[in-house]
């Protein structure tokens, strides 16, 4: 999968939301940026444990051809629900034109605009910085496998959450279900 090789610039990229049948080309993508071993982190798990919401994840296209999608996952942190960023992917030879901060961007603003008290995701704590996000007390806050402190993040879209969340972070489909 090779994107056109002249130069683009960020308004030529389209911006869409995720669709079902963007399923295969963004697995393809997935594969193609973080190899097999994207089945091992903790993220990975709590996505496994139910479906990603459709309606708050988002494709980057140049000319149809998939560059770049990111995706949102509801979540709970003990009682408190709210979603987990990622996998965020944009095809290698595509970084450095702010399509990842685009789409972290659009997903963040789309769970502020349904209600969702905070975005959260495994990441690194300096390209995320400047979108918001913030270290989330990891002495409180369980992933299914250790996360690297400084790795955990969390973009609060309601004051002072971040202080509050406590416990282990699930899919919101295995608190349903009990």
């Amino acid at each position: 999968m090779s994107a056109p090789s002249s130069p683009v610039t960020l308004s030529q990229i389209v911006f869409t939301p995720e669709e079902p049948e963007d399923a295969g080309s963004i697995d393809t993508l997935h594969a193609g940026v973080f190899g097999p071993g994207r089945f091992a982190r903790a993220a990975s798990i709590i996505r496994e444990q139910g479906s990603h919401d459709l309606s708050l994840s988002f494709t980057a296209r140049i000319e149809g051809l998939l560059i770049g999608s990111v995706r949102l996952t509801p979540i709970a942190v003990g009682g408190e629900r709210g979603h987990l960023l990622g996998p965020l992917a944009v095809l290698t030879d595509r970084r450095k034109l702010g399509v990842g901060k685009h789409l972290v961007n659009m997903s963040v603003e789309a769970a502020r605009a349904v209600g969702s008290p905070f975005v959260m995701l495994v990441g690194d704590a300096p390209y995320y910085w400047s979108m918001g996000f913030r270290p989330v007390y990891t002495d409180r806050v369980r992933m299914p496998l250790p996360v690297a402190p400084d790795r955990l993040l969390v973009c609060e879209l309601q004051s002072n959450l971040a202080e509050c969340l406590a416990g282990n972070v699930r899919h919101v489909r295995c608190i349903d279900k009990g």
